[in-house]
């Protein structure tokens, strides 16, 4: 046997490469900035053909798990190389958190291949079946690693959201049980080709899959057709463009945010706003116990003549009389700076907390490894309704937009400072800055929820709940954009359930892998 032992090395031998390649390619390209939309219904059909013809012996399992490392070494680490681009700014680790993100992904990813060829082969469980089961517990797995290791960027299901109508589905199943479709008619084509190979007759796999394809899209389009929406009122969002290098030094930012703010708020004037909404870390200081910097954003909003969201760092005086810091929203009106404080509760890995270490190691570098987490959705109150807050990363998180619409918030608001994803010039831009924003239209779907989303350098826009960009910026240009923001009065099946599809391949998955166990536990 090659390699080492029954497992064969993760790289992959001579003659298993081509179809998990041609896997990542179909999911790289499946994705914004490109976001076509053939790929991600058959993305999965050669990975899906590369289990099939492996044998079911050892050798197989091993070749299984290094065509998944394979598979995921192409496919995250080019939709995600742009984790080191964005963390070099902070670390010359950088590399090193790039390619230990890379290597989670890359084990994960081997052992689910595990799975699928051992529930396919020694199982004998339906390639149709197996795929999806596997495939969507992987993405719930890689959602909830401990320790801030999870990683839900751009699930499958994400890929979709360039056509928003074709997947209403979300508002019952969410992104995930999208996840579970699209590797579902992934298995189904497979199938279907593999009878073809077989010369049986494939007839029955493709009315089957031509059933799986339509009636879910077809659903989607009628209910984004007659799905009753309501206006709340003209919201703006501001995007103050403020360059990472210039972000990373306190004062300078502060003092090009300032600037950047008097040439953009009066364009407000006239436009009847009842909402201003800024970026993440707009003020990159302690507001309140900071009487100066107050007064100067409550000035602002004197001058717009409506609240503002905005955020910069809360803070709570510990044991030993230390702050702890935290990446915070925060709602300033013409009564003054509100007492509404939201916390961020889910951080980006390594940059605001470093996994496993004592974030009072960090404290030297504020915003770097050691900021607080936050506990629990916070609701607030504007002129046109509640609004829950997603700060940065969050919007990845399906649960924490599930938990601000089941609290009552009539709109999602998405603060980013995503500068650290890229600079001005077309050659240092990175994919992040078309996959982040990407997120936001799968909450809107899932929730039927309006979405305004300020991003300190773009794309900043609106999403009515059909999940439908009405309006956006350019990226890398100071822009105030305003635009009336929809909601509606129902609360999906999603918001009650959340993630069922997810959860349950995550539970299938697990007792598949006990009941394959234990019965060769009685064979031998």
């Amino acid at each position: 046997m090659r390699g080492f032992g029954w497992i064969g090395g993760l790289w992959p031998h001579k003659g298993e490469r081509m179809l998990p390649a041609a896997s990542a390619l179909f999911l790289i390209i499946s994705f914004p900035p490109l976001h076509l939309l053939l790929p991600p219904f058959v993305a999965l059909v050669p990975f899906a053909l590369f289990i099939h013809r492996l044998p079911p012996d050892r050798e197989g399992a091993g070749a299984a798990m290094r065509g998944g490392a394979m598979l995921a070494a192409l496919y995250f680490g080019v939709i995600l190389y742009w984790l080191f681009v964005a963390l070099v700014w902070f670390s010359k680790l950088a590399i090193l958190a790039y390619l230990g993100s890379i290597a989670v992904l890359v084990v994960l990813s081997a052992s689910f291949s595990w799975l699928f060829h051992r529930f396919y082969h020694r199982m004998a469980i339906p390639l149709w079946v197996a795929l999806p089961v596997t495939w969507t517990a992987l993405e719930w797995f890689r959602a909830h690693l401990p320790a801030q290791l999870s990683f839900p960027w751009l699930g499958l299901g994400t890929s979709l959201t360039g056509y928003p109508e074709l997947v209403g589905m979300a508002e019952v199943i969410g992104a995930r049980g999208v996840t579970f479709w699209l590797a579902l008619v992934s298995g189904l084509v497979a199938y279907a080709l593999i009878l073809r190979e077989e010369r049986r007759s494939p007839v029955r796999a493709v009315v089957s899959l031509v059933t799986v394809l339509v009636l879910p899209m077809g659903w989607g389009a009628w209910r984004a057709a007659t799905l009753e929406t309501r206006p709340l009122g003209r919201v703006a969002v501001v995007q103050p463009n403020i360059p990472e290098h210039v972000k990373l030094n306190r004062q300078a930012a502060l003092d090009s945010t300032f600037r950047s703010l008097a040439t953009l708020m009066p364009r407000l004037e006239g436009q009847e706003v009842k909402l201003v909404v800024m970026p993440e870390m707009t003020f990159p200081d302690i507001v309140r116990g900071r009487p100066e910097l107050a007064r100067g954003i409550h000035r602002i909003s004197l001058s717009a003549g409506a609240p503002i969201v905005f955020g910069a760092y809360g803070y709570v005086m510990k044991e030993d009389d230390r702050l702890q810091l935290f990446n915070s929203a925060f709602l300033v009106s013409s009564a003054g700076l509100h007492p509404y404080q939201y916390d961020k509760q889910y951080l980006v890995p390594f940059v605001e907390r470093v996994p496993f270490l004592n974030p009072d190691w960090f404290r030297a570098f504020d915003y770097f490894g050691g900021l607080g987490v936050g506990k629990g959705p916070t609701i607030g109150e504007s002129p046109i309704g509640t609004f829950g807050v997603l700060i940065c990363y969050e919007s990845t998180y399906a649960e924490a937009a599930r938990e601000f619409r089941a609290a009552g918030a009539d709109i999602l608001l998405n603060i980013t400072n995503d500068s650290w994803y890229g600079r001005e010039p077309l050659y240092s831009r990175t994919l992040a800055l078309w996959q982040h924003p990407a997120h936001m239209v799968m909450r809107a779907i899932e929730n039927r929820i309006g979405v305004a989303r300020a991003a300190n350098t773009g794309i900043s826009l609106f999403i009515d709940p059909v999940g439908r960009i009405t309006s956006r910026t350019s990226l890398f240009e100071a822009d105030l954009l305003v635009d009336t923001v929809f909601t509606t009065d129902i609360r999906t099946f999603y918001t009650y359930a959340g993630d069922l599809t997810g959860s349950g391949a995550a539970l299938a998955t697990f007792i598949l892998f006990l009941v394959g166990w234990w019965r060769e536990r009685r064979s031998a």
